[in-house]
């Protein structure tokens, strides 16, 4: 009976612990319940269940563009497979470009409304007072035996009231006819798609990205993935195959996603031998049209159309470019599984500087994802060169960055790069490893920058890539306008929305893989959360689940304070103690009045700006009498212990956490010698006491320095209390954030 009071008396403790004790507040509790529990089709390691299931829905389509009229109209055959265990009685699809529409939700005011002196361009953004066509008409839906549907546009969604349930198991068909209004990209804040003009040769680069009407996403976590596309969160969609035929002017080139079919009836015999011979090009890049066949191209507009024809297989979305400008370069890549076909396409207005890097850095994206990851499945990667964005689909991106009077500055050059690679990066993240971006930005973007910034890192050295200390000045911010990672697209602010989803997230990855895990571990689970769910539609859940389970690490601390709080790093080295032992052997009255042993005052409170002058205060070590033994026969040799102690150093450092959020502390030494030591001990020595720990060390040598993270693996936002003694010293950690 005693033994089981005594059971319920720990358990007790154990329940009500960090309500009662100082410097707790659960920062290492398990994070379940932040996040939806297991269920047969996502288990708790994050891996997809025996029961995960998801939707598909295949694609014919047939459109072309007006090039007068700017025009496209289309008509497509879907075939929706209702793979789920339930019976569907609608269905919703996505007419994203409806966001374009007049009185729709816009980002004007986000660049301060109406001021002063307004440019006719903000204006523009704000009020919209010159108008003109947007959006997508549905003209017609049928079924397959040609009868119409009911349905129903709510914004950029579509709704089609099926005349019977779509009962699990089964698959439906039916056709859309549908005319879209393509837009000036140039009147749009964050426009993706449209068309861009060039008034010195009177010619348009037609930009067409979720151009179609295109089934939603419905699954096993929120059923309908309905929100309303509102530009930032971008796009939640089902993976299938694609027939496409896109008329276009006959002098128009088309770079689409997929493997042109129709080669020989839309190239010239000298553009497809061409193609064939950089199909074999490993080492350089082939000019497929060159810089002078494209100014010749661009003086004339034919009147003829072409039919450019293109198959995908097990995609989630299509895009294509069209122009008569375009300058068309390509090379084969060779990967362990794999070749692919990296192509550019830009006008004259791109050179030199896009012969010069594009289809290159789509090279090394290619490797380094595939090597981090999987390799690359599609038979083609293509960048197009545009103005002002870069914007993802599979196989395909739109990218900006142009020389201006053919220079370029180093700066703009490594932006431009670092455009393609990241755009190139997204066919991996989220066109494969399929998230759900109107939801969850992070989880395409973050985990995408953080490859891009790997690769930025291993093939292009000359050039800086993101580091922690970058995301200093963010956490340093306002806290009543930050947001933590884990919020809806939509929800945070466009000003903070890179650093957020983009930089914090890559940053909090960086720091997984070189400092909290290692990067041998890291790297494995990393591929792992890839190859799981490769094809399918991971949620936050799965991706933290995974890391965890592939790595045997409890992560639940760092993914509690890094992702759903916007808490910061403050890591303040508040007291440094030296001591040594003394030669005469103390005795066990050596007690305060509570019976305490007594401790010897410390040498260096970092507040008071104390250092080690004074020298090491001296302790005494007390036989430990054979009580203190319990029920144990064998005794330390306290001969040999004296001799090992004899002459050491041992320092006692007390650490505060400022900032909020637990991490690693990593420990530099500098010895009298002048050589050095880093010494890392893991953010668990915080589970006792969140607020405060105090750690003591042996060292063989004499300490004269001591820094704190002075490599900044950790984005501490106070380099200044990080380093023992208080000296001029510090200021230049205080540097290294500007750097």
């Amino acid at each position: 009976m005693r033994t089981f009071i005594a059971l319920i008396l720990l358990s007790f403790s154990i329940s009500s612990f960090g309500q009662d004790v100082p410097g707790y507040s659960g920062k290492f509790n398990a994070i379940d319940r932040l996040l939806e529990p297991p269920s047969p089709y996502r288990t708790a390691s994050g891996a997809p269940g025996e029961d995960y299931w998801q939707q598909r829905a295949d694609y014919k389509i047939k459109a072309s563009i007006d090039e007068n009229t700017n025009e496209l109209v289309g008509e497509e055959t879907i075939t929706y497979y209702n793979n789920s265990p339930h019976n569907l009685k609608f269905l919703w699809l996505n007419i994203e470009q409806n966001v374009n529409r007049k009185g729709n939700e816009d980002f004007g005011d986000v660049l301060g409304g109406v001021q002063d002196s307004i440019s006719s361009l903000q204006i523009q953004y704000l009020l919209r007072p010159i108008d003109f066509p947007a959006g997508t008409d549905i003209q017609w839906i049928k079924d397959a035996s040609g009868k119409p549907l009911d349905y129903i546009v709510n914004n950029t969604l579509l709704r089609i009231n099926l005349p019977e349930p779509l009962k699990s198991g089964e698959n439906v068909s039916f056709s859309i006819k549908w005319k879209n209004y393509i837009t000036d990209r140039a009147k749009f804040l964050l426009s993706r798609e449209g068309y861009e003009y060039f008034p010195e040769d009177d010619n348009k680069v037609f930009l067409l990205g979720h151009w179609f009407p295109r089934m939603a996403v419905y699954n096993d976590t929120e059923g309908w993935q309905n929100k309303q596309f509102r530009r930032l969160g971008e796009f939640a969609l089902e993976f299938g195959d694609y027939e496409v035929a896109l008329t276009v002017p006959a002098d128009h080139i088309v770079a689409g996603t997929g493997t042109l079919v129709n080669e020989s009836e839309v190239l010239t015999k000298t553009q497809k031998e061409r193609l064939d011979k950089a199909r074999k090009s490993f080492e350089e890049q082939l000019f497929i049209i060159t810089p002078d066949e494209a100014k010749a191209n661009e003086k004339t507009k034919k009147t003829e159309t072409k039919t450019w024809k293109f198959k995908a297989e097990n995609v989630r979305d299509v895009a294509f470019a069209s122009s008569r400008k375009f300058i068309w370069d390509a090379m084969a890549v060779k990967l362990p599984t794999n070749t692919v076909l990296a192509m550019s396409f830009y006008p004259k207005e791109g050179t030199p500087v896009w012969t010069e890097e594009s289809t290159n850095a789509i090279k090394q994206a290619l490797e380094v994802y595939s090597e981090a990851t999987f390799d690359y499945p599609y038979p083609t990667a293509i960048s197009v060169n545009t103005s002002n964005i870069g914007m993802e689909f599979p196989m395909i991106s739109f990218n900006g960055g142009r020389p201006m009077n053919g220079q370029i500055s180093e700066q703009a050059r490594r932006g431009m790069t670092s455009t393609i690679i990241h755009e190139v990066g997204h066919n991996w993240f989220p066109m494969i490893v399929s998230s759900d971006e109107r939801k969850w930005m992070w989880m395409d973007e973050g985990l995408n920058t953080f490859l891009h910034q790997r690769t930025l890192a291993e093939r292009y050295p000359q050039w800086s890539s993101t580091r922690p200390k970058d995301i200093v000045p963010f956490m340093m911010g306002d806290q009543k306008t930050l947001r933590p990672i884990m919020t809806n697209s939509d929800n945070d602010l466009l000003f903070q929305m890179g650093a957020n989803f983009y930089q914090k997230p890559t940053v909090g990855l960086q720091m997984l893989r070189e400092t909290i895990v290692g990067k041998e571990l890291f790297d494995e689970a990393f591929k792992e959360y890839a190859n799981r769910w490769k094809y399918k539609h991971p949620n936050p859940s799965d991706f933290f689940r995974t890391l965890e389970d592939g790595t045997a690490t409890d992560l639940d601390w760092f993914f509690k304070g890094w992702f759903f709080t916007t808490e910061t790093v403050d890591i303040d080295l508040a007291e440094v103690k030296w001591f040594q032992l003394k030669d005469e052997v103390a005795t066990v009255e050596n007690k305060d009045q509570k019976g305490n042993t007594k401790r010897i005052s410390g040498s260096g409170n970092a507040e008071d700006g104390m250092g080690f002058g004074e020298g090491p205060q001296p302790f005494a070590m007390a036989h430990t009498p054979d009580g203190a033994y319990g029920q144990f026969l064998s005794r330390i040799d306290e001969s040999q212990m004296r001799e090992q102690l004899s002459g050491k150093h041992i320092y006692e450092l007390t650490f505060k956490n400022k900032g909020g959020l637990v991490m690693p502390v990593i420990i530099e030494w500098t010895y009298a010698d002048g050589t050095k030591e880093v010494q890392q001990l893991p953010a668990e020595i915080w589970r006792l006491n969140e607020a405060q720990v105090t750690k003591t060390f042996l060292k063989e040598k004499e300490v004269v320095n001591i820094a704190i993270d002075p490599n900044q693996q950790i984005p501490d936002v106070n380099m200044n209390n990080n380093v023992f003694p208080r000296t001029k010293q510090s200021d230049k950690f205080e540097n290294m954030k500007d750097e």
